[in-house]
């Protein structure tokens, strides 16, 4: 749990590691202290497990402020540091808009549809493929 300074009830942000990425799942919003604790807990997580990407999952968020968009934006420049990329999955349009309004361009961020995509991105692993009959599957 991340605790809260001002007594607030604490925030659990699971940060799970498949293979050589890490994926954080955010739920709800994110209160600034408890950002910048994800913050720190991320770069860590990444010098200490040599992963090669980060994805955030943010489809649970239904409101990001210049700060939260500072922070990813942070995020993903920590971990181009320790050679780890970062890709922002499951954006709601009402946060692109936003961001857009802020002026917040996220430098060194990536985006995907949704956690899926983000980690075909990461891993290289082709996008699967619907069967389509007469089509040949190749090995």
């Amino acid at each position: 749990m991340i605790g809260d300074p001002l007594g607030r009830p604490g925030i659990h942000v699971p940060v799970l590691k498949l293979g050589n990425v890490l994926l954080v799942t955010l739920q709800g919003d994110l209160h600034d202290h408890a950002a910048e604790q994800l913050q720190q807990d991320i770069g860590e997580a990444v010098a200490s497990s040599a992963v090669t990407g980060v994805v955030i999952d943010v489809s649970g968020v239904e409101i990001v402020d210049s700060f939260l968009g500072r922070v990813f934006a942070e995020i993903a420049a920590t971990a181009r540091l320790l050679a780890a990329q970062t890709i922002v999955a499951g954006m709601r349009p009402a946060v692109a808009i936003t961001l857009v309004e802020l002026g917040l361009t996220l430098p060194g961020l990536r985006t995907a549809l949704d956690a899926e995509q983000a980690m075909r991105l990461l891993t290289g692993t082709p996008p699967h493929l619907p069967h389509v009959p007469g089509r040949r599957e190749s090995a």
